[in-house]
């Protein structure tokens, strides 16, 4: 008989950044028995502990002795913990939980025919998921089932999500090919690299016309919150209607010259690129070496200026 009988079973949280920490803490909060996997000298082994999460051990461990396991490791890691840790420990019958679609998708994890197959992933980072829970309010977030073995992986992600403090109303349901194309495209093209190259070539055209880094700062970033704040509220027609008439005008007038022809085909390209497996496939090739270019770079996106004048504005 499935272990996924119980009405809750023991969690076994592979990782404590801030997503597996919001949800350790959710869940144990609603009930749950959950146990922190982490690699036996890692320093966040203490931060667990003074949460709470008392039962805290080796990966591996964890994995043999939990009916739901939930990979809360980063994406680049997944198919060496798989492999070297989770695989060989993991029970039949117990149930992969994942928070994105990339891993399993890009066949990066393969799980075994004898394992149910899922995945959550909330629409917010760890610290939302927590202060959401906290206030009594819901997120949304995808849902999907990659593999039904035991005929109620869907009701048992339903039953997990309400756990971490999502209203079946707020589940949306995917695939994992859906999520992990959706997701990695979303953050490559629109919402964190379009978006910082655009909000840096606006810096840079008008500090170069002469306005001080802290005014053109304040025109291209400040009040982009706001801005996608009436988009999440009434949609970009809803939030264009709210805005100023020279507001209005410019956007319709200059919205269609930046995202031309050539801009659509470069993110038909990115888009190319993902679907392949090829960014898939350097993601998981990522050591420690690598992750410490890939720090190094990140000022490529932005502007020594411009994070002055950042921080000049920091609440």
């Amino acid at each position: 008989m499935c272990a996924l009988s119980k009405s809750k079973p023991t969690i076994a949280m592979l990782g404590y950044g801030s997503q597996g920490r919001a949800l350790a803490l959710n869940l144990k909060d609603s009930g749950y028995e959950v146990i922190v996997g982490l690699p036996s000298g890692s320093a966040t082994r203490e931060i667990a502990a003074s949460d709470g999460m008392m039962n805290l051990q080796t990966t591996d461990e964890a994995a043999a002795g939990a009916e739901v396991i939930c990979f809360a490791v980063p994406d680049h890691r997944h198919a060496a913990v798989w492999r070297d840790q989770v695989g060989p420990s993991a029970k039949s019958g117990s149930a992969l939980w994942f928070l994105h679609g990339l891993s399993v998708h890009f066949e990066q994890v393969l799980p075994p025919d004898d394992v149910d197959v899922f995945m959550i992933a909330p629409h917010a980072p760890g610290l939302a998921v927590r202060e959401q829970y906290l206030g009594d309010r819901s997120l949304s977030a995808f849902v999907a089932v990659h593999q039904d073995v035991s005929g109620r992986a869907m009701k048992q992600a339903q039953r997990l999500a309400e756990g971490i403090g999502i209203s079946p109303t707020r589940l949306v349901k995917t695939t994992f090919e859906h999520e992990a194309v959706g997701d990695l495209f979303g953050e490559q093209a629109v919402l964190c690299g379009g978006m910082s190259a655009l909000i840096t070539a606006g810096f840079e055209t008008l500090v170069a016309r002469g306005l001080a880094p802290e005014n053109a700062y304040l025109e291209v970033a400040y009040q982009l919150d706001l801005i996608i704040s009436l988009v999440k509220r009434y949609g970009i027609e809803g939030m264009l209607r709210r805005i100023s008439v020279a507001a209005r005008l410019g956007a319709v007038q200059a919205g269609p010259k930046l995202i031309d022809a050539r801009v659509r085909e470069t993110m038909q390209r990115i888009l190319q690129r993902i679907d392949s497996g090829e960014f898939a496939r350097e993601l998981q090739d990522l050591d420690n070496a690598a992750l410490a270019d890939l720090d190094k770079s990140l000022g490529r996106l932005s502007n020594d200026e411009l994070e002055r004048a950042a921080r000049k504005f920091r609440s």
